[in-house]
């Protein structure tokens, strides 16, 4: 079951407390205080992991408490620390606090941690408050209590394309064909009821990771069929692949569907419609007017966007089309590294100046 949505609750662990004790040796007067102090509290830590997937173990186990800190004992022995409890949790993750609706961390890498519950502190024991004029206190201090919350963990895939369409535009069949994905294929509205995702292997070690996600439909932003709930998976993508139904089959309009579906998109994000986009027309093997193919075509000119048209059940265009998107990508990530280097080129403008002009002052002395 694919679990993208949780609540849990974490708890540090408390701190142990000191204690008041003497020593009490033979051939030792006046020991005085010996009192050791308490442990410090466990952490409880979230792990991002690319050996989980989904967020379902979370839902039957959402209590997670650290081990408390061990009182502290006499002859100034301290208390043992309690031991941190790491929950782990698919990478892409978000965490919000439920109280104030706040974004926390957003656990994108493999191996990022975020300390989710700090452990409370240990107390000292006597012999931390003995002075000059105080040298026998008999008192101690207890420990404090770990943090408690209430957290809201959301599940964001990351996948480098995003495919999106109506109900049996053809998304499960395309990402069935490209990868070893095997998503649930029927000939009825929302056979996807959960995400999938694929790898598409180009050989010469050149992979890209591609998302199938539920179908969409006017108002999902307004929770309408399955809703918004999945478009968030989309979110970190860098490519939309927009497959629209061509064949007659349908019973629909092939420019209508695509202008739907950007409508969608605008209206749950904005950021999201301007995303770059290719249009790709399927099932080409159930054409059987081909003016509505030319209309989606002359569609997609007007607004500048790629446009493929295949067929995943014969693998017309599916070579072409996935070839093109990895050129894409290659593009995108060309682009991306060039502004890193620009940027850190100006970095280095700004600081060699006011390097120089340090420089300068240090070796300028006046005369007398």
């Amino acid at each position: 079951m694919f679990i993208d949505r949780v609540k849990i609750r974490v708890a540090g662990g408390h701190g142990g407390n000191g204690v008041t004790a003497f020593r009490r040796e033979k051939f030792v007067p006046r020991g005085g205080p010996s009192g050791g102090e308490g442990g410090k509290g466990g952490d409880v830590w979230l792990v991002a992991d690319t050996g989980v997937n989904t967020l379902l173990h979370l839902r039957y186990n959402p209590e997670h408490s650290a081990d408390r800190g061990r009182h502290g004992e006499g002859s100034n022995r301290s208390g043992r620390e309690g031991e941190d409890v790491v929950v782990r949790v698919p990478v892409g993750t978000q965490v919000y606090d439920t109280m104030t609706g706040d974004l926390m961390c957003d656990l994108a890498e493999e191996g990022q941690r975020w300390l989710a519950a700090k452990g409370g502190r240990g107390g000292f024991g006597n012999s931390h408050f003995a002075t000059s004029t105080n040298r026998a206190p008999r008192y101690h201090q207890e420990g404090s209590p770990g943090e408690e919350r209430e957290l809201q963990l959301e599940l964001k895939l990351l996948a480098d394309v995003g495919l999106v369409g109506f109900p049996n535009a053809g998304k499960s069949t395309l990402i069935s064909t490209v990868s070893a994905a095997k998503p649930k294929i029927a000939d009825y509205p929302f056979t996807t009821l959960e995400p999938h995702l694929g790898v598409v292997d180009l050989g010469d070690y050149r992979t890209f990771v591609i998302a199938d996600i539920p179908g969409l439909i006017e108002g999902a932003h307004e929770g309408a069929g399955l809703g918004d709930r999945f478009l968030r998976h989309i979110e970190r993508t860098k490519l939309l692949l927009h497959l629209v139904d061509v064949s007659s089959a349908s019973g629909r309009d092939a420019e209508g569907d695509y202008e739907a579906i950007n409508r969608e998109l605008r209206a749950y994000d904005p950021q999201l419609a301007e995303r770059p986009q290719i249009v790709v027309a399927t099932k080409l093997d159930a054409l059987d007017e081909p003016e509505r193919l030319e209309s989606l075509r002359r569609r997609a000119a007007e607004d500048g966007r790629d446009f493929y048209e295949i067929s995943s059940v014969t693998n017309a265009g599916v070579r072409e089309l996935v070839y093109a998107v990895s050129q894409a990508l290659d593009a995108q990530r060309e682009g991306e590294a060039a502004t890193r280097a620009e940027a850190r080129a100006q970095a280095d403008t700004v600081a060699a100046p006011d390097a120089g002009a340090s420089n300068a002052a240090a070796t300028t002395t006046p005369l007398d």
